[in-house]
């Protein structure tokens, strides 16, 4: 059996870049992506005006160079970089974008597994062509479908994969194998492993291991009295890069949602409603594109002290239609005191199975090529 060879692509600064092929004389500015959702065909706007309470959703390379990144207040991203553009989010053109490039990754590696509207895990084992060569036919193929950049690395597994793709970027190639991982992968802080999040990280760094390499030398024993046994080992494993995971090539969703920040908090029922409404538009559509119907109907409310609140309802039978959805949604929306401004909202379907079918979804966890976020 031939060594597994397993590739991670990555979109460069996905969204940013989707609004650059629009804008092209910003090519080389700072770019923010955020705070509102594109209606018309709006022109760019300058970030060092913006007054609002969005949030970052993206930005392009420019403006990470001044410390910018995503969740980032917008005003807070306009204090580090007042003289960058600001552009609404286009979901749908991203959307759009994320099926041309799979859709040429397809044509030349098939195994591939979806992880989310800019990322894609691809197993190349069985393919005889020599693995840079295979990168190289990659990045062509999406450069073709979308004129856009990507990165990509292959490596033995998913794990390193995803650390390799960051390694190089932007429309970075790189390749790793085993004897790869003292050089290049030990001396990054253990953060860069996907699966240590910042409070891990955090107590890592406390433990004075800031490096995969201390990662990799301490005992499994002491990782396992401080994280316990699965999450212990598990560190242990992944500073060696260790990683059996398959390639998957499709999962069932646990539930299909979306949400919204307000551009400044609200209490205004009709405002409330109203996104509301287009919320359960967008959660429709997606069920119905997928082939899914749903059960469960939930609304969520972030008050404007950050205090979350979620209301759901379980119907009598499945759906996707967007008139049952909304109409449930109002019922529960009528449920969520609105004794203080609210923030933000989202809409979300649960309990789903193959739409016509006669057996709930099996669980397998979420839906990797959902765009939109979930609760």
């Amino acid at each position: 059996m031939p060594p597994r060879r397993i590739a991670h692509l990555d979109m460069d600064a996905f969204y940013a870049s989707v609004e650059l092929l629009r804008y092209p004389e910003l090519r080389g500015t700072p770019v923010v992506i955020g705070g509102s959702q594109r209606s018309t065909n709006p022109e760019p706007q300058p970030l060092g005006e913006y007054t609002g309470r969005g949030v970052v959703t993206t930005c392009n390379y420019e403006a990470r160079k001044f410390g910018v990144h995503s969740a980032m207040p917008l005003m807070r991203a306009r204090a580090l970089c007042p003289d960058a553009v600001r552009l609404p989010l286009d979901f749908d053109e991203y959307k759009r974008l994320s099926r041309l490039f799979k859709a040429a990754i397809m044509e030349v590696a098939p195994h591939m597994e979806d992880r989310g509207i800019d990322e894609v895990y691809i197993d190349l084992t069985d393919l005889a062509t020599p693995s840079e060569a295979l990168a190289r036919q990659l990045k062509d193929a999406v450069k073709r479908a979308t004129g856009l950049t990507c990165s990509i690395a292959i490596a033995p597994n998913k794990l390193l994969a995803k650390i390799g793709s960051e390694l190089d970027k932007p429309d970075g190639l790189t390749i790793l194998t085993m004897d790869d991982l003292e050089t290049r992968i030990w001396p990054l802080p253990p953060k860069r492993i996907n699966g240590i999040g910042p409070k891990a990280n955090e107590k890592l760094a406390k433990l004075n291991i800031e490096t995969i390499a201390g990662l990799a030398h301490e005992r499994p024993e002491f990782l396992i009295q401080r994280f316990g046994k699965s999450y212990g080992h598990w560190l242990h494993q992944a500073a060696w890069g260790r990683d059996d995971r398959p390639v998957i090539t499709e999962s069932e969703p646990v539930s299909r949602s979306s949400e919204t920040t307000f551009e400044g908090d609200t209490r205004d029922w009709n405002e409330i409603a109203g996104i509301l409404v287009r919320l359960c538009k967008d959660v429709s559509e997606g069920l119905k594109r997928r082939g899914y119907e749903g059960k469960t109907i939930g609304v969520k409310v972030r008050y404007n002290n950050f205090k979350l609140l979620t209301r759901d309802k379980t119907l009598d039978t499945f759906t996707n239609a967007p008139q049952t959805i909304r109409r449930t949604a109002m019922e529960c929306l009528k449920r969520v005191p609105l004794e203080r401004p609210i923030r933000l909202i989202g809409v979300r379907v649960g309990n789903l199975r193959r739409e016509g079918s006669h057996e709930d979804a099996e669980v397998l966890g979420p839906q990797s090529g959902d765009s939109l976020p979930l609760f």
